[in-house]
């Protein structure tokens, strides 16, 4: 069992928690992530891996509380127990022999983000980070991106902090700005992964992290099967991270959609766990 050491409300609804677990921590790298389970009748759920110290053998996972598991992970305290989590799983993000990078997170993928900003930052890239929310109270991580960054934007949809607008607003500009930028990485909703890689060159490599629905993050189930450059490639184990110009992103749509129905029902479970 793994012991929750430190837990932190990083936004509503979004939080952040520090898990002992020294063997995870001595193998993981930027992009790789975990699967967890918090007893013994609950269901497998990925999260990756937002920062981790071989020294003290902790990783932190932030996660946000939009499914009957996640609200119940919201609900452990410190001192409490996860009871399952394997990894590092998925392919870890190749970051050698670029010069410069844009990140870009949307959402709670800018939490996913941060631990490419990191690699990147500790190898001697120039970093210029893009995090868009959808208001000021939903923005994460900004002190931190400032830390590992050379130069950090900040979006909101309604205006109320940052630029008023999209992630994509600010790449548009530095695209037509900087002719040096050697890759564009984005992480967040599939729509606007989708919109960034329609605003970026083939030339210039675009590399997106996928969130398909997953079982065994093994590679086993397929039920993290996608489409890039017309071959079927498991989530799992060929990515998660994958050549954003050789997605088929209106699949991924359509299967995120899938479950729609049934995630908007408020159920017993989630009941249980609000009480």
């Amino acid at each position: 069992m793994y012991q929750i050491v430190k837990k932190e409300v990083l936004a509503p609804s979004i939080k952040r928690v520090q898990v002992k677990a020294p063997l995870i921590a001595k193998k993981t790298k930027a992009g790789n992530f975990i699967i967890l389970r918090i007893d013994e009748v609950g269901e497998r759920i990925p999260l990756t891996v937002a920062d981790h110290d071989e020294e003290s053998g902790l990783i932190s996972i932030i996660f946000q509380e939009i499914g009957h598991t996640t609200k119940k992970l919201g609900t452990l305290e410190v001192g409490d127990y996860i009871q399952d989590i394997v990894g590092p799983l998925g392919n870890h993000l190749d970051i050698e022999g670029y010069k410069k990078v844009i990140c870009i997170g949307g959402g709670s993928g800018t939490a996913l983000l941060f631990p490419k900003v990191k690699a990147f930052h500790e190898n001697g890239a120039e970093v210029i980070s893009i995090s868009g929310a959808r208001n000021k109270e939903l923005v994460i991580l900004e002190k931190e991106l400032q830390e590992i960054s050379n130069k950090v934007y900040i979006t909101t949809d309604d205006g109320s902090y940052g630029h008023h607008g999209f992630v994509t607003d600010i790449l548009k500009n530095l695209l037509e700005e900087e002719n040096d930028i050697d890759m564009v990485v984005a992480i967040g909703p599939v729509p606007m992964m989708r919109a960034v890689v329609n605003l970026t060159p083939k030339n210039i490599k675009t590399i997106v992290s996928l969130n398909s629905l997953m079982v065994d993050g093994t590679g086993m189930c397929g039920g993290c099967r996608v489409t890039i450059g017309g071959e079927t490639k498991f989530t799992c184990v060929d990515g998660p991270a994958f050549d954003g110009h050789q997605v088929d992103f209106e699949e991924i749509m359509n299967r995120l959609s899938f479950y729609k129905e049934d995630e908007s029902h408020i159920c017993n479970l989630d009941k249980e766990v609000n009480e």
